[in-house]
């Protein structure tokens, strides 16, 4: 993700979509939000992967239009004085153009681009949702404090973690000249949700046993407390539970917050960031920040960490708007 050619002239009207796992969101921006709206991504109800993914493709079509007719003035899809980008739970290959390592399988070798753009009939430039989040962040969120010389003061390196339905990670690197998401050789540098820190744990979607994604994520949070107690509860029901003093629901937030520390400090540890910014469902958890801070504390190399650790400030609208701003 980097800044528009100098020679290209910036879109007046700037369309973001986010993918999640429950919800798709759409936003159309010029100076300011000219209209928002979303709806809840199609459910896997046991349908052929191919059903869902037409589910998921009519979905984000029906939604852009039905976003767009808000907004009074706006121009067609096909207009140049539109743009248009797409965060997904994925990574677009771009040796192939189809999606690889998506937590909603159904994208899996899919040619996401290609079918969007026929169906709304104008190009698309589509980005990991993470790196959508953590861009969004880093330029006018939790990263967005400047020195008096105007540059990035002390948040050069920004990573940013989603912890939500699954568990993705993003890189961006801040200049004088604005910075750029770190993609890497493949396309995934910053996921951190699929190194396997247990080769005993539960498996995972990606293959592999005991990812960080099957451990700080809602679902995975929500599998491990069904295997220990037998309760198959919702993430907001142990919350709760947590809260009000239930002992199975604080013995699995008490792991959560472990596995937290281990997880987000041995990354720390590798990249050493100026910054971290939490976004997803998870990181509205008040006692993730004393508690998980804690533990992250006792697993990162460093014996004195000083690195702030920081909810989003956008809320869980960060990735649509970064998906705006990345649109071609």
């Amino acid at each position: 993700m980097s800044p528009a050619s100098a020679d290209t002239p910036a879109p007046r009207y700037r369309v973001g979509v986010d993918l999640g796992g429950t919800k798709i969101e759409c936003i159309v921006l010029r100076d300011d939000v000219l209209a928002r709206h979303r709806r809840p991504t199609p459910a896997d109800a046991g349908q052929p992967p191919a059903e869902r993914y037409r589910a998921i493709l009519d979905a984000i079509n029906e939604l852009v239009r039905e976003t767009l007719t808000q907004v009074e003035g706006a121009p067609t899809l096909d207009s140049a004085n539109l743009s248009l980008g797409i965060g997904i739970p994925g990574i677009l290959n771009p040796a192939t153009g189809l999606v690889i390592n998506a937590n909603t399988t159904c994208l899996i070798d899919r040619a996401l681009g290609a079918d969007l753009q026929r169906l709304l009939g104008r190009p698309v430039a589509i980005e990991n949702d993470a790196n959508c989040f953590v861009a969004a962040e880093a330029h006018s969120g939790a990263g967005a404090s400047t020195g008096a010389s105007g540059t990035p003061e002390g948040r050069e390196i920004v990573f940013g973690v989603i912890m939500g339905t699954g568990c993705g990670g993003g890189i961006y690197i801040k200049d004088s000249g604005g910075g750029l998401v770190r993609s890497g050789r493949h396309g995934f540098a910053g996921e951190g949700g699929h190194i396997s820190i247990d080769p005993g744990g539960r498996e995972c979607w990606c293959g592999n046993r005991g990812c960080v994604e099957t451990m700080i994520s809602g679902s995975g949070v929500e599998a491990g407390h069904c295997e220990r107690t037998g309760r198959a509860l919702s993430m907001h029901a142990i919350v709760s539970g947590f809260r009000s003093g239930d002992a199975e629901c604080s013995e699995t937030m008490q792991q959560f917050f472990q596995d937290f520390g281990r997880a987000l400090g041995g990354l720390i540890s590798m990249l050493d960031p100026d910054l971290v910014v939490l976004g997803g469902g998870l990181s509205n958890i008040p006692a993730l920040y004393p508690q998980g801070m804690d533990e992250l504390r006792r697993f990162a190399f460093h014996p004195g960490l000083e690195t702030p650790v920081l909810k989003n400030e956008l809320g869980d609208s960060a990735g649509v708007f970064g998906a705006a701003w990345i649109g071609v």
